[in-house]
C-alpha cells in the first residue's frame, strides 16, 4: 500500500495530495475549487467539532445560525473588512434561471429576475451578525452576547489545495459583544488558549501564540491573535486565530447600549474562527510515507482487530473472545472495529488501516487463542508486541494515550529544531533556503519593510510571540534599532 504513495522526500505536495485522497479524507469535485469531504474525513471533523463545541460551551459560548446571505450594503458597512474580503467575493445577481428561447434544453439566467440588492456569499459573517445584533442590545443587561456559528463559508480562490485551501469551506466563527475593552480583549485570548489547548491537547500539534503585524491583521480588527503551527516541509500554518475588533463593527452598524449612568456607548467586540484546515495540518505534521498518523484522541478509530483464521470452527472461537474484547474497549469509551470481513486477506488489512493511520491494530489468530496473547501494532512507530489478553483493554487504553503523548512530544521536536536566530540579511535568507522552519529575526516595526521581505523571499511575520523577550537589535533589512524579535516563516 506505501508503494502508492509518493515519499515526502520526493514531492512533499504529491505526497500529501495522495494522503489526502487516498486515505479516504476528501475527494475533487465537479466545482471548481471546492471538495468532498468523505466519510472518514467529515468523520474526523465531527470529532474535532464536538470537542472545539464542548469547549465552547463550557465557556459560556451558545451556537446560533445567521443567513448565507449578505446584502451588499451592509457588506460595504464596514469598509475594512468589505475591503479585505472584496476580492474573494461570490456574489448573487440573479434567482431565476429560464429555458433558451433559442437552444432548448439549455438554462439561461432570467434577465427579468434581477435582485434589487445582490448578495454576497458569505466569506465571514460579521456584517450580518452585527447588523442583528443591533436590534438585540440596547442596555449593559443584553452585555455580553456570546453567539458562536457551525457554518460554511466561500472565499473565491484561484489556487486551492484540498483542506488547506478551497473555495467552499466548513468552519465556526464565534462573534461576541461586550460592554468594556477589556471583557473584550480578555475574551479574544481567552479563545486563542482555547484553540492552543485543543490543537496541542487533542491534534497534538504544539503551537506558537502571538499576535499578528498590522499588515497581516483581519480585516476590521484593532488586534489579531493567533496560533501558528509548523509542518513538516519546514512550513508554517496558521491553526488558528482570535480578533479583537474594538468598536469598529459597533459604529459601522450603529450598535449603541446604555450603560449603567445611563449614557450610550458603543459596544466592544470579538470574532474568532478554526476550520477544516486544520484537517490539513493534522495530516502535514504527522503523517509518514505509509499513510495517515492520526491522534487517537480525535482518530475517527481509534483500534481496529483483525482474526486470523483457518475455517469457521477458529473464526468462532477468535469471534467469542473478540466481542468480548470489544464489549471492555466501548465500556473504556474507546471506538473499535473487528473486521472479520472475508473479502481480503489479513495482509492487505494491516495496509490498509496503516494507510488510514488507525492508532492500534489488534490481530488475533487461533494459535494466539491458545497462548491467551495478540499482536499489537502501533501506528506511531509501527512496533509490535505480544501482549496478554488478560487485561487488554486497560493495556489498550494506556497504550493510546502514550501513543497520543508520543505524536506531541515527536513535532515538538521537530517544531523545537526548526526555531533558529538569524542576525543578518544573508544568513536570514540561507536559513530559509536551506532549513526552513520559525527564523527569529530582528525587524523594524514598519509596514514598509515587513511587504519588501515578503517579495523578496515569499517569507511573512507569522506572529510576534505572546512571550517575546525585549532585546535590543537592527532590522535585518533595513538596519533600522528594533527592540524584539519577530518570526518569520514561509507559510501555507
Amino acid at each position: 500500500m506505501s508503494k502508492e504513495i509518493t515519499s515526502r522526500a520526493q514531492d512533499y505536495s504529491q505526497w500529501y495530495n495522495d494522503l489526502i485522497i487516498k486515505g479516504g479524507l476528501a475527494d475533487y469535485s465537479a466545482v471548481r475549487g471546492c471538495m468532498v469531504i468523505k466519510p472518514y474525513g467529515f468523520a474526523l471533523w465531527e470529532n474535532m467539532r464536538d470537542v472545539l463545541d464542548r469547549m465552547f460551551k463550557e465557556t459560556g459560548h451558545q451556537n446560533a445560525y445567521f443567513p448565507l446571505f449578505i446584502p451588499k450594503s451592509l457588506f460595504e458597512a464596514e469598509e475594512k473588512n468589505a475591503e479585505g474580503f472584496a476580492k474573494e467575493c461570490a456574489v448573487v445577481t440573479h434567482y431565476r434561471l429560464k429555458t433558451d428561447p433559442t437552444n432548448k434544453g439549455k438554462l439561461i439566467v432570467d434577465p427579468e429576475a434581477k435582485l434589487e440588492e445582490e448578495l454576497v456569499v458569505r466569506p465571514t459573517s460579521e456584517a450580518i451578525i452585527w447588523n442583528t445584533y443591533k436590534t438585540w442590545i440596547q442596555s449593559y443587561r443584553d452585555l455580553p452576547i456570546l453567539v458562536n456559528q457551525w457554518a460554511n463559508v466561500v472565499r473565491w480562490e484561484m489556487r486551492t489545495r484540498l483542506f488547506l485551501r478551497t473555495a467552499e469551506f466548513l468552519w465556526q466563527e464565534g462573534h461576541t459583544a461586550h460592554a468594556t475593552k477589556e471583557e473584550a480583549v480578555d475574551e479574544t485570548v481567552k479563545m486563542l488558549n482555547v484553540y492552543a489547548d485543543f490543537v496541542e491537547n487533542w491534534m497534538a500539534v504544539p503551537v506558537i501564540k502571538g499576535v499578528k503585524t498590522p499588515n497581516e491583521r483581519f480585516a476590521g480588527a484593532e488586534d489579531t491573535y493567533c496560533i501558528e503551527a509548523m509542518m513538516q516541509d519546514g512550513k508554517a500554518l496558521q491553526a488558528g486565530t482570535s480578533h479583537f475588533l474594538g468598536q469598529n463593527f459597533a459604529k459601522a452598524f450603529d450598535v449603541k447600549f446604555s450603560d449603567k449612568n445611563n449614557q450610550l456607548e458603543y459596544v466592544w467586540a470579538t470574532s474568532w474562527g478554526v476550520s477544516t484546515r486544520l484537517i490539513g495540518a493534522l495530516v502535514m505534521a504527522h503523517s509518514d510515507d505509509s499513510g495517515l498518523v492520526l491522534p487517537p484522541r480525535i482518530a475517527p478509530l481509534q483500534v481496529v482487530i483483525v482474526p486470523i483464521f483457518k475455517g469457521e470452527e477458529q473464526k468462532a472461537q477468535i469471534d467469542e473472545r473478540v466481542h468480548q474484547l470489544m464489549k471492555e474497549l466501548k465500556t473504556l469509551g474507546i471506538s473499535v472495529k473487528y473486521d472479520d470481513s472475508d473479502n481480503a486477506r489479513p495482509g492487505w488489512k494491516f495496509a490498509e488501516y496503516e494507510l488510514k493511520g488507525v492508532p492500534v491494530r489488534v490481530a488475533i489468530g487461533a494459535r494466539d487463542l491458545e497462548n491467551n496473547v495478540a499482536e499489537i501494532a502501533r501506528r506511531d512507530t509501527k512496533e509490535k508486541n505480544t501482549v496478554s489478553l488478560n487485561g487488554l483493554s486497560t493495556y489498550i487504553q494506556n497504550l493510546l494515550e502514550e501513543i497520543q503523548q508520543n505524536i506531541f512530544n515527536r513535532a515538538k521536536q521537530y517544531r523545537d529544531e526548526h526555531i533558529t536566530l538569524a542576525n543578518s540579511w544573508d544568513e536570514f535568507v540561507q536559513l530559509l533556503d536551506t532549513k526552513g522552519g520559525f527564523i527569529a529575526a530582528h525587524w523594524d516595526g514598519t509596514g514598509e519593510t515587513e511587504d519588501k521581505i515578503k517579495e523578496l523571499t515569499k517569507a511573512t511575520i507569522r506572529c510576534i510571540p505572546l512571550d517575546n523577550q525585549a532585546e535590543e537589535g537592527v532590522c535585518i533589512l533595513s538596519g533600522k534599532p528594533s527592540a524584539q524579535r519577530v518570526l518569520f516563516a514561509r507559510a501555507y
